[in-house]
C-alpha cells in the first residue's frame, strides 16, 4: 500500500531561481520557505522521504505565497509555467517518488489562465490545479473567476484550495497588523472556511456540476462548527437588517450543509488526531486524503509526515478505511496510475 502525500510543497530549482530573480529578496513567509532545505534541495527531500520507505510518495505543489501577490498578470503566468514545467520534469524523472504534481493557476491573468490550466493538465499531466482562498484580496466567487471553475469541473480534475493570509490582515479593526502570528494560526483556517462558504452560497456546486475541491488542513473550521454551519445558517437573514438574505438558501437546490460535505479534505493537521477524526466524520471516509504539509514543521520536513502516518496507523479504524486515506481516495480522485 502506498502512502500518497497529496499536499506538500516544493520550490523546484528553475522556479526558485526565477522567483528570486523577480522579487530580488526574501521576506516574511517567502523567506521562511527559502530557509527550509527540503523546499529547494532535492537531495534533502529524498533523504527525508527515505525515512518512510518506498511506499511513501508525494504529489508536488508550489508553496505560498500566491503568485497574484508576487507578480502582475504576465509575470504570474510566467512563474506558473516555470513551476509546472519543473514539477512535471521531476515527475518524469522520478516517477516512483512523485506520481503527480499540482499546477498553480495564475488567477490574476484570466485571459491566459484557462489555457495554462489546460496546458498543465492535458499536456504536462498535472493532477489538478492549486488556487488560494483569496485572489489578491478578492473572494473566489467573483464573476471574473468563474471560467476557471467551469473548466476544472469539465476537466474532472480537483482544485486544491490553499489558505492565504498575512500579517496585514489585522485581528482587530483598530489595528494595522496581526500580532503573534494569529493571522496564520487562526487566520488560515478562517480563510479556508470563508472561501468554502462563498463557494457554497454562490451556488458553485449547482453551477459547476462535478467540481471537486480539496481543502487544506482538514477543511478549516467547518467540521468543528457543524452546528453553526448547519442549523445556525438555517436562520440566515435573521441577524441581518439591511438586506434580505433568505433567498440565498432557497436558491440552492439542496440544503446548504449538503454542499459543505461535498468538499474533500486532507489530513495535514500538524499532528492533531482529533482534527483528522472530525474531518472523516464530517466529509466521509471517501473524501479525506493523506497529506502532511511537509516541509513546514519544527524539524524541517520529517515531523509532520511521521506524526500524520503514526496517527492514521494508530487510529481505531478498519484496514479498508486506512487504505482509503493513504492511497485509494487519492488514486480515485486524482486518476493516478501507480
Amino acid at each position: 500500500m502506498k502512502k500518497i502525500d497529496v499536499f506538500n510543497h516544493i520550490w523546484p530549482t528553475p522556479f526558485y531561481e526565477a522567483l528570486i530573480d523577480h522579487i530580488g529578496t526574501m521576506s516574511d513567509i517567502t523567506n521562511r520557505s527559502g530557509q527550509v532545505p527540503m523546499m529547494t534541495n532535492l537531495d534533502r527531500r529524498f533523504a527525508v522521504m527515505d525515512l518512510f520507505g518506498p511506499e511513501y510518495v508525494q504529489i508536488l505543489s508550489l508553496a505560498s505565497p500566491p503568485l497574484e501577490l508576487l507578480a502582475g498578470p504576465q509575470k504570474a503566468l510566467e512563474l506558473s509555467r516555470i513551476g509546472s514545467d519543473a514539477m512535471a520534469e521531476l515527475c518524469q524523472k522520478y516517477p516512483d517518488r512523485f506520481p503527480g504534481f499540482i499546477g498553480t493557476a495564475p488567477m490574476n491573468n484570466m485571459d491566459a489562465c484557462i489555457d495554462e490550466c489546460r496546458r498543465a493538465i492535458e499536456d504536462l499531466g498535472a493532477v489538478g490545479m492549486q488556487i488560494f482562498t483569496n485572489i489578491a484580496g478578492d473572494p473566489v466567487d467573483l464573476a471574473q473567476y468563474a471560467p476557471f471553475f467551469d473548466y476544472m469541473a469539465k476537466a474532472g480534475k480537483p482544485v486544491w484550495l490553499h489558505p492565504a493570509r498575512g500579517m496585514g490582515f489585522s485581528d482587530y479593526k483598530n489595528e494595522t497588523r496581526s500580532e503573534y502570528e494569529i493571522w496564520w494560526t487562526f487566520g488560515w483556517p478562517y480563510e479556508t472556511s470563508a472561501a468554502m462558504a462563498r463557494m457554497v452560497f454562490s451556488g458553485f456546486f449547482d453551477r459547476f456540476p462535478g467540481l471537486k475541491v480539496i481543502t487544506h488542513h482538514a477543511g478549516g473550521m467547518v467540521p468543528y462548527f457543524e452546528g453553526r454551519v448547519g442549523p445556525g445558517w438555517d436562520q440566515m437573514g435573521a441577524r441581518t437588517t439591511d438586506r434580505d438574505l433568505k433567498p440565498v438558501l432557497t436558491s440552492l437546490k439542496r440544503p446548504h450543509l449538503d454542499y459543505f460535505k461535498e468538499f474533500h479534505a486532507d489530513t495535514a493537521t500538524f499532528g492533531s488526531r482529533q482534527a483528522i477524526e472530525h474531518a472523516i466524520s464530517f466529509f466521509g471516509e471517501d473524501r479525506v486524503l493523506f497529506a502532511s504539509d511537509a516541509p513546514f514543521d519544527p524539524e524541517g520536513g520529517p515531523m509532520y509526515i511521521r506524526e500524520t502516518i503514526r496517527i492514521i496507523e494508530d487510529m481505531e479504524i478498519s484496514d479498508a478505511l486506512r487504505r482509503k486515506l493513504f492511497q485509494d481516495n487519492a488514486v480515485a480522485l486524482l486518476g493516478l496510475k501507480l
